[in-house]
């Protein structure tokens, strides 16, 4: 496995990270504990060694599952979390509640450092000073090694950036999501910060096994009320998916590997973190890394893409609500 580094604090990973949120949450029912496990210790025995949770992902229940599957190697991966999503109060980025997120994070994943710690969503009633300011002194204090931010915009990484050196930025990314190509990834260029792409195959649909006619589960499916995945939305951007499975076809890969490897040929500070919640997935994904887009490759891609109008916001009100564009 290739690595890459982000930031320029030294953090060194996989070229290709796991989102493991899939396991417990998000895109249909939980998988049974033991099976997590397998598939979390199967990625790191290929070469996986950054792997993403957060508290809100259950919620709690993955920062346990990834705590559990990778306590035997704990040395040797890079283990990403996340504060500030959820609360009694909802959105919370107080000082004093990152501490407390932080106790209870520490001992859900069994360990005693965070290897990455993200704001999860901005919080519009707390400066982001204050924010970063905490995590420099857990940085101080041991507790945690990296700092990074989650879905926040251009203005935001900076100011954080000038109290505590931001690591990485993790904000939804992917050949039909473009939106951080305006403002973050320039300013992540400028900073030295890296680039970590959530959903990078489109929550699914690139991978072209989501029709007009596929169901999602309004009680375990978040994409249920996503607008990008109606019947309607769905099948007006199916040309996406017929772009890249004509362009794997040609490489002889799947829609998937071109998806992550046109990611990876973006920046070389973009690691993108697929949800893999079956051992299936991860061979099909980690053969992206190999995947060699050539210049040609890459402009037959643009100019496809030139042609398609997506439909559909990207998340629903409450999700887009949280975010900072």
């Amino acid at each position: 496995m290739k690595t890459r580094i982000l930031g320029t604090q030294g953090l060194e990973v996989s070229a290709l990270g796991m989102g493991c949120m899939n396991l417990s949450f998000g895109t249909g029912k939980a998988a049974a504990v033991n099976d997590g496990i397998k598939v979390i210790r199967s990625a790191y025995e290929k070469g996986i060694t950054f792997f993403d949770t957060a508290e809100a992902y259950g919620p709690y229940t993955n920062e346990e599952l990834v705590g559990e599957s990778l306590k035997p190697f704990r040395k040797d991966v890079i283990i990403a979390t996340k504060f500030g999503m959820i609360s009694d109060t909802g959105i919370n980025s107080k000082p004093e509640h990152i501490r407390k997120v932080v106790e209870a994070s520490l001992k859900r994943l069994q360990t005693d450092y965070i290897d990455l710690l993200y704001q999860h969503r901005v919080d519009p009633n707390v400066p982001i000073e204050d924010v970063a300011g905490t995590i420099r002194d857990l940085i101080q204090e041991g507790k945690v090694k990296y700092f990074g931010l989650s879905e926040a915009g251009a203005e935001t990484i900076q100011r954080a950036h000038n109290i505590q050196p931001v690591s990485a930025v993790q904000n939804q990314y992917s050949i039909w999501t473009r939106e951080p190509e305006t403002s973050v990834l320039p300013i992540c260029e400028k900073l030295g910060i890296g680039f970590v792409p959530w959903a990078p195959i489109g929550t699914g649909f690139l991978t072209g096994k989501i029709t007009p006619d596929t169901k999602f589960d309004s009680d375990t499916d978040l994409r249920a009320a996503f607008p990008r995945f109606t019947p309607e939305a769905i099948r007006a951007n199916m040309p996406v998916v017929e772009l890249l499975t004509k362009i794997a076809d040609r490489k002889n890969a799947t829609p998937v590997q071109i998806a992550l490897a046109w990611l990876l040929a973006q920046k070389t500070f973009i690691v993108p973190i697929p949800g893999m919640d079956k051992i299936e997935f991860l061979e099909d994904n980690i053969k992206s890394v190999a995947v060699e887009l050539a210049a040609k490759d890459l402009q037959e891609i643009e100019e496809g893409l030139a042609k398609i109008t997506f439909q559909g916001a990207r998340l629903n009100d409450e999700l887009l609500g949280l975010s900072e564009e």
